[in-house]
């Protein structure tokens, strides 16, 4: 999950925003809230509107990894998270940054396909 250029500079995010960074829905950020109370608490102001910070955004793209990615249960990501969330989180930067390296280097193979054809 990539974020935009523009919002690289904001403070707070919407819960629109959040949900559409990660393609879930607003329902399920708030369902993840209530399940990782400690670690997803976006600042409520008035008419209790929901701003998160790029720390709950990393915190989010934590549990999206353990549940989305890597298909685990609600209660083992809880307890992956509780046990070792330092190790999970230096797992999480590794695989995303591997996955990076291969995007890179399918775009100059496909180069390469194009140049030689």
């Amino acid at each position: 999950m990539a974020y935009k250029a523009d919002k690289e500079l904001k403070l707070y995010y919407s819960i629109g925003e959040v949900a559409e960074i990660f393609g879930v829905t607003e329902i399920l950020l708030r369902y993840w809230e209530k399940e990782f109370p400690a670690m997803i608490a976006p600042r409520r102001i008035g008419r209790n509107i929901r701003q998160y910070t790029k720390e709950d955004i990393g915190n989010i793209r934590l549990v999206y990894h353990l549940v989305k990615e890597k298909g685990m249960t609600l209660q083992g990501a809880r307890q992956l998270l509780k046990d070792n969330k330092a190790a999970t989180v230096q797992t999480m930067e590794v695989i995303n940054r591997l996955k990076e390296i291969r995007e890179e280097l399918v775009s100059i193979k496909n180069e390469i396909d194009q140049a030689v054809y």
